[in-house]
């Protein structure tokens, strides 16, 4: 440690009233007890200890490393994300336009998986996720803007393909909700089905690559709780079918993400779909 006798270098540089006879070991101006930071050897004052601060070399956590290796790997723009957005707010403009029935021809309700009713309309069980409620802009806004985040977020770590395979499986679950939990006469219409599967999805991979998920869990939680709240006029079976269809195919994505269990993953989300198909000719017996 450093000292100088007398003069007006006793006076710390940032505190010229304040006596001081230590130096900063890096830039050697004086400086005060209040301005010293210990250093391995000596002090330093607070601008140089910014600087070194500063230029130190990051260091990531081991769960940082990995999440951000599997999305270097599956780098780019989240496109199927966009693409699926413009989709479905040009589908809602379309349903502004009175005489074209978009709604009506799109909505799903139980109903339409029962061939015995003779009103046997299956695609209903996907197309459900492109239709929102025309008298409540704020769903599709809210929807899309939910989309928006955990597509940029989920797209680049699992690969486009997956993404948008796990977008439609998990909408065609909710829709495996409705037709389990509700009225076979409920119509329903909305993407937050297929959204909460990308929530489960999401919650699953970041838990098995060792994330910290307390922000995620008090996400979902009180999304899912919303639904349950009388007069919301949220379709809460939708959300659950999401929910445990994305966090399924999200178990399945992350447990088979090397390259030589490709094959694997294929199997393993077929086995999803086949469990749904299964699902749906359950609840269908169930209303015949």
């Amino acid at each position: 440690m450093s000292t100088f006798p007398t003069g007006r270098q006793n006076f710390c540089y940032r505190h010229p009233d304040r006596q001081s006879f230590v130096l900063c070991q890096r830039c050697g101006r004086t400086i005060c007890a209040e301005c010293q930071t210990q250093a391995p050897v000596g002090v330093v004052c607070p601008e140089c200890m910014r600087e070194q601060r500063a230029s130190a070399p990051k260091v990531k956590s081991a769960t940082a490393s990995r999440i951000s290796s599997v999305m270097r790997k599956n780098s780019g723009h989240p496109a199927v994300t966009y693409a699926i957005i413009a989709l479905t707010l040009a589908v809602f403009v379309l349903q502004l336009i009175p005489g074209l029935g978009v709604t009506d021809s799109l909505l799903y309700a139980g109903v339409y998986s029962i061939p015995e009713l003779g009103n046997f309309q299956p695609w209903r069980m996907l197309t459900v996720a492109l239709v929102h409620s025309q008298s409540f802009f704020l769903h599709v806004a809210l929807n899309m803007y939910t989309l928006w985040i955990f597509g940029r977020m989920l797209e680049p770590m699992i690969g486009r393909w997956r993404f948008a395979t796990l977008y439609v499986i998990t909408a065609f679950g909710s829709s495996v909700g409705v037709l389990l939990l509700s009225s076979p006469l409920q119509p329903v219409v909305g993407a937050s089905g297929a959204i909460f599967g990308l929530m489960g999805a999401t919650l699953v991979i970041v838990h098995k690559l060792g994330g910290n998920m307390t922000g995620l869990l008090v996400l979902v939680g009180i999304n899912l709780v919303i639904g349950f709240i009388p007069g919301t006029n949220i379709a809460w079976q939708a959300h659950l079918g999401g929910l445990v269809t994305g966090a399924l195919l999200g178990l399945v994505f992350v447990s088979t993400r090397r390259r030589r269990q490709q094959t694997l993953q294929k199997l393993g989300v077929a086995g999803v779909v086949v469990l749904l198909l299964v699902l749906t000719v359950v609840g269908t017996r169930l209303y015949v």
